[in-house]
Order: C-alpha cells, then structure tokens, then sequence
C-alpha cells in the first residue's frame, strides 16, 4: 500500500516526460503516444524505474478533453488514459503507479468554467482509476483554488491516495498571493494525503519555499523541481541542472521533511539516478520553521486630479472621445484634434491599443504626451500583444505617469491584422486582466508580491449590445463587474431600437455604461464595419441611407449619429464617440451637439 509505504520513509518519484520526448524532437500532441508509440513511453518508464524511482506517473499530464480538442482527439481521452496506465505498469513493473491530472485553469490556458473543468477532471479521473492506478497526483496546479476543488471533487469519490501539488512564480507564493504553508494547510483539511510542489521553480527556491512549512501533523510534503530555469537555444528549450546538482540537493529536500521526491521539466533518469545514491533513507522528525516578514502593504496613493470618469458619470453625464494614434511618425493632426475635442467639451481622449492587430504609435506614449498638455486620457490595454511580464509592466508604466484610467481588452486576434503571422499571446483573458489592475489597486502584484505604493486604476470593461441574445451579453457584464470593472464602453450602436434593449437590460446595472456612437462616412465604410469588423452590427435601413454621394455620405453618417446621440442622453449618463480615420471634425461637432442635448435634458 502507497500509504503505508510513505509513512515508512522516503519515496523517490521519477522524472519528466515531456521534455525529455521534446528533445528528441517529438512536438506533437505527446499523450497521444501512449496509442501511437507505446513502446517509447514504455522505454522511458523503465529507464526511471531502473534508475531508483519507486512511484511513476503516468504520461498524461494534458490528457484532458480540453487539451487534447487542440489535436481533435477530444474522443480519444479514456482509452489515451487507460492506455497509459497499462503503459506504466510494464514499463516500471514494481512500483507505485500514480495516474497524472494537470490543471487547466493556470495562466495561458484556455478560458473554462467550473463545471467544464470538472467534466474534464472526472473524465479523465475514471479513466484512470478503472484501469487500477494505486493513487492520483494533481499536478501544475497554478491556481490553488482550481487545486482545492478538485481535490474536493475527487476526494469525495475515491479513497485512494491523492497527492496535490503547487507550481509558484514566486518562492513561498501562489499565484494569488497566498503563502504556500496556508495553502498545504488547507489541501490537508481538504484531504490530501500528499501537498508539494512542482515545476517552474528550480531546487533552490523550492527548498526556500518550503523553509516556512511546517512538518504536517497529518499528511506528507512532496517536492519535484525542475532542472533549474531553462534557456533557449536553436529552438530547444535547455536545462541546466546537473544529475550532479541534484544529488547535491536531494537531502536538503529530505531535511525540510519532504517524503515524496523527484523531477519535473528537464530532469532525467540520470538526475533520478544521482539522488538516490545520495538519498537518506529515514525522513526527519522535527525541523526548524523559518519566520515570515510579513510585508505591509502600502495604502493608495492616488494619483489622479479630480474624480475619475466612472465617478463622473455617475453624477453627471460625460463625453469621452477615441481618437486612434497614428500608423506612422507623423502625429500633427493627432494632436490638433485631441486639442480641438477637447475645447469642443471632451471629458477625456480615450486611446485604442493597436486596434484591428494593426500596429500604431503606442498609445502609452501619446498619453503621456497628452496628459502634459492637460488632456485626460483613458487607454486600452489588450492582453494580445503582451504576456504576464508584459502587461504588470506596462500597467506600473502607466501608474508612474498617472494614467490611472485603463480599457481592459483581450483584444482582436492577430490574424486579423497587418501581420496575420503574428503570434496572439493570450497569457490572460481581459477579465484576469482586469483581476489584476484591482489587485494592483492593494499595493499587490498578480504574484502577490508587494509593488510598493498601491496603484489607483480605474478599470473599464468592454461591452456588446449588437448581439442576438442580451440577456448573456449583460451576464458576461456582471461577471466583469465581479471581477472589478468600474465602467463600461460598449461597441458602437448604430439604432434607437438598440439603445433601448440596451438600456432595459442594463437597468440594474450600478456602474456607468458608455454608449459608443461611431459616425458613418461612406457606403463602404458601413459595409465594411458590417461585413469584417467583429461586434459591430449595422441595421440595413443604415447602410441604405449611407447609400449615397461622398459628400451627401458624411453629412448622412454625422444624422444618423445625432439621431442616436438625441436618444442616448436620455437614458445614458456616459456617451463615447469614436473617431473614424482620424477625422476628428466630426467628433468635434458630434460633442458640441452632445452637449447641447444634455443642456437640453437637465
């Protein structure tokens, strides 16, 4: 029985999988091979097993349906599972056998709900365990939250061994925050048998995260690094810690009470090999628990003059005006116009983030041009031209110059763009990204490390009226209020009919929602939003009155925005225009109008 052997003494786990077929140049879908190659999986499981380990996993760390649909193997998920066990039992005939569950949720992975996640977690669970595996391991699990439930999950339906393991960004802390011994804490009450961690950090700072757990009163630590961080060369990805290094290691893991030990990305048989030469045999009984500093976090220091747009607009009704920079290094008439809409009456400039995945100016840049001329701005922030590191460092770059007003995005895909070869990164969805700048707002990084002052972001959220079914576009709405968002801007509205479901549906709504009117300039360009522009719906008696000469067209386009614009003060405190082509003179007279409708409805 695993449980009575880990009670026994220590257990040497094995190493990894993934990187070891990687660099024999394997990069399709690798669970896959349990079917296709089963004698390579099987190979690798015995090199493990003559090299000392006592407990393998099985190769199917991403064999959940979400995860194997990206190979159209999403029918394949029980017999890729089943198979991987039979794999495991001949190659490593002996040993503990733990079948591999990795986290979906973590950071870059596909957006799921809850009840996906479990559907694919008891899918992938049964698989397993009707095929005789002598416990679960839970593994890559970023977010501990993700961990605990499906921990809960499968506790209440097995009895077997779990084993639960954590990968950090940061030593000693989750990605939420939270510090690692609570967390261990917590997957014991929750009925653990093992908690640790894996991946991502090498065996130093994994032995200082686990310098501040305790030795469990109930339950066993686990810990399986990886080989050091890896660099990149000629396509590979290349870890640097040495069997040597590791052997080196192994008993200071043994020292911080660690039961279960082995390998993860970039580790070996040879790594397995060198620790259990080295590996003490009788685990420690007491250890000294280091103590926290627990970091303080600072209150906000705000840096904003006057309230914020959400705030204003709550009170009285304001005009905000989107005005794209520009594609090249000529700016002159981007900066007349943000002049011009501003002694129209614009509350703010509000600047998109390389809209369409076309690259423009950055917007960060003009922004801060244009807040030293006094000019308000608000700019967008899409998570598909920067990763993790990108966006935390772009968000303390606009907090360093006041730019406190931010548009949460995830933003068009690049292939719809000037470069459709271009990679959309995606680390996060707009929702996590709006989590993060509220995070940001106590003094916290998405890491829960400390960023010194708190940041004072307010957070607008997109919104899309032009759809068939309203009531789940309002649902996505409040889960972004949930998240944090402060105010909405909503795609551009192009009839009366739409401003009033609108309005209907959102009436419950407590944050301000700014209607986006958008003047038409000609029949092409109304076809063309219609037709290619994703969100944007235009009705056919619109694009029939911009059926017209040029000229006749803009003064059609500036009507038809009126007519909306008339409509929209009554029922909207926030009003958005978007500027088309940078033709600020028609935004300029839309906000003088704008105003004189307000005037009108005080």
């Amino acid at each position: 029985m695993l449980r009575k052997r880990i009670e026994e003494g220590i257990l040497l786990g094995d190493g990894a999988i993934g990187t070891l077929l990687h660099s024999h140049g394997l990069q399709s879908c690798l669970e896959e091979l349990n079917l296709e190659q089963p004698e390579r999986i099987i190979d690798i499981h015995r090199q493990y097993r003559e090299a000392g380990a006592e407990v393998i996993q099985t190769h199917t760390y991403g064999a959940n349906e979400g995860k194997l649909r990206a190979y159209g193997l999403e029918e394949q998920v029980v017999a890729i599972n089943r198979a991987a066990v039979r794999n495991a039992r001949v190659g490593a005939e002996g040993a503990y056998i733990l079948g591999t569950i990795g986290g979906v949720k973590h950071t870059g992975a596909m957006i799921t709900t809850e009840a996906e996640r479990e559907f694919m977690l008891l899918e992938q669970a049964y698989a397993l365990l009707e095929e005789g595996v002598d416990g679960l391991i839970l593994e890559t699990f970023y977010d501990e939250k993700e961990l605990i439930r499906a921990l809960r999950i499968l506790r209440s339906r097995t009895d077997i061994p779990i084993i639960t393991q954590v990968a950090l960004h940061e030593a000693g802390l989750t990605q939420t925050g939270r510090y690692i011994e609570d967390v261990f804490a917590e997957l014991f009450q929750s009925g653990a048998d093992v908690a640790g961690l894996n991946c991502r950090l090498g065996p130093l700072h994994m032995i200082e995260s686990l310098t501040y757990v305790p030795l469990p009163q109930k339950g066993h630590l686990s810990a399986y690094p990886n080989a050091g961080l890896p660099k990149y060369v000629d396509g590979t990805y290349v870890y640097e810690g040495t069997p040597e290094y590791f052997k080196d290691m192994v008993n200071q893991f043994a020292n911080q009470g660690v039961k279960l030990i082995g390998g993860c990305c970039g580790t070996t048989p040879a790594h397995i090999r060198a620790m259990k030469e080295a590996l003490q045999q009788a685990p420690v009984l007491r250890k000294e628990v280091e103590r926290r500093n627990i970091i303080t976090i600072a209150e906000a220091r705000s840096r904003q003059t006057g309230n914020s747009l959400a705030e204003k607009a709550k009170e009285e009704r304001t005009i905000i005006v989107e005005l794209d920079p520009p594609k090249t290094l000529d700016t002159s008439r981007f900066f007349e116009g943000a002049k011009a809409l501003k002694r129209a009456g614009a509350d703010a400039i509000t600047l998109a983030d390389n809209s369409l995945a076309s690259p423009r100016i950055s917007n960060m840049a003009l922004g801060a041009m244009l807040m030293r001329q006094n000019i308000p701005v608000l700019t967008h922030l899409t998570c598909r031209d920067h990763n993790l590191i990108g966006l935390q460092s772009h968000l303390l770059g606009l907090a360093s110059l006041g730019m406190n007003e931010v548009l949460a995005l995830t933003g068009d895909p690049a292939r719809v763009g000037d470069f459709p070869g271009a990679t959309s990164v995606y680390d996060v969805s707009s929702f996590e990204l709006i989590s993060m700048m509220k995070q940001m707002n106590q003094g916290k990084s998405p890491l829960g490390k400390s960023i010194g002052d708190a940041t004072s972001f307010s957070v607008a959220a997109a919104f899309n009226p032009n759809v068939r079914h309203i009531d789940a576009a309002v649902k996505r709405m409040e889960k972004k209020i949930a998240a944090g968002a402060d105010y909405f801007l909503t795609q551009p509205v192009y009839d009366v009919e739409t401003l009033l479901r609108t309005y209907e549906a959102t009436r419950h709504v407590k944050v301000p929602i700014f209607i986006g009117i958008m003047p038409l300039v000609s029949k092409r360009n109304a076809d063309f939003l219609h037709y290619e522009v994703p969100g944007i719906t235009l009705p056919e008696n619109i694009r029939q009155r911009m059926d017209c000469q040029p000229q006749q067209a803009i003064q059609e386009g500036l009507a038809i925005s009126k007519e909306l614009l008339a409509a929209a003060v009554t029922m909207f405190h926030g009003i958005y225009l978007i500027t088309p082509f940078l033709r600020y003179e028609l935004t300029e007279e839309l906000v003088q109008y704008a105003k004189i409708q307000q005037e009108a409805n005080v």
